[in-house]
């Protein structure tokens, strides 16, 4: 059904949840330039990943499709994601 359905599922429901939770637990140990270099490399990473799996065939992107979009896709993620996290953790503190 990939035609139909082209998300990868397992990435879904497994990969991200992971991901995650390994990211969370490793920024809060982090200092705030730690953080920032921590993210920059996940997303680079992300992207490059992203290329190997490509050329193994485990998905296919448009010909349109360029792998910096994955990356600053990947940091705005994280960003987002860890200014949440820091928001609300703060807030329960000064409860």
């Amino acid at each position: 059904m990939p035609e139909i359905f082209t998300v990868n599922v397992l990435l879904t429901l497994l990969g991200l949840p992971i991901f995650i939770l390994f990211f969370l637990f490793m920024a809060k140990r982090l200092t705030v330039w730690g953080r920032a270099g921590f993210i920059l490399i996940l997303s680079l990473f992300g992207s490059i990943l992203e290329k190997l799996a490509e050329e193994m065939g485990l998905f296919v992107h448009s010909i349109h499709w360029k792998h910096f979009y994955t990356f600053w896709g990947y940091f705005i993620y994280m960003v987002v994601l860890l200014s949440f996290h820091l928001l609300t953790k703060s807030r329960d503190e000064s409860k």
